[in-house]
């Protein structure tokens, strides 16, 4: 997709240069926030890119503007959609919205069985999922894969996804079912 002031595409191993960006702005977001982002570390967000797996916005000039990333889990029957990020200069640009649509897109390519899940707290991200076919549901309907939870760790609203015993947060869960669509 591309925006006169960014494009949003499949992220290529060039694309490693943003990484540590990526990653500092995931925490300052979710510290500024007090929300939910769980930090993504460097070497996870180029593991993402180099398997093919990310999606990158970048402006005309070669600014990183966005990132999101999939992961597959259960043997490809959930794919997340995560990690979006958008860098402040770019926010209420729709680049955030462009980067949902691609992400969408990729997963839906590489895993078209696969149900699709998205955990945010954020109203702005609910929407563009809704506008996708997302559907909130309860933390039972995603992946009980016991990696995907350990991810939460570094949220700063951990303790009440474990006081909870993982049945809700402070974050919705979301689903896309491709047999209902």
């Amino acid at each position: 997709m591309e925006n006169d002031s960014f494009i949003v595409r499949l992220a290529t191993p060039d694309d490693d240069i943003y990484a540590q960006q990526i990653s500092e702005e995931t925490e300052r977001s979710a510290i500024a926030r007090g929300s939910g982002i769980s930090k993504r570390p460097v070497s996870s967000i180029i593991e993402k890119i180099h398997d093919g797996k990310a999606v990158v916005a970048v402006s005309g000039d070669g600014h990183w503007a966005g990132f999101s990333y999939i992961e597959e889990w259960e043997s490809g029957k959930f794919v997340s959609n995560s990690g979006l990020i958008v860098s402040p200069e770019y926010r209420q640009l729709g680049v955030a919205a462009a980067i949902k649509e691609e992400i969408f897109r990729l997963s839906r390519e590489k895993y078209p069985e696969a149900q699709i899940f998205s955990i945010t707290s954020g109203l702005a991200i609910m929407k563009l999922n809704t506008r996708l076919g997302f559907e909130p549901v309860t933390y039972s309907e995603i992946t009980t894969d016991e990696h995907f939870w350990q991810g939460c760790k570094s949220c700063v609203n951990h303790n009440v996804l474990e006081g909870k015993c993982r049945c809700n947060c402070l974050c919705t869960a979301m689903l896309f079912n491709p047999s209902k669509n």
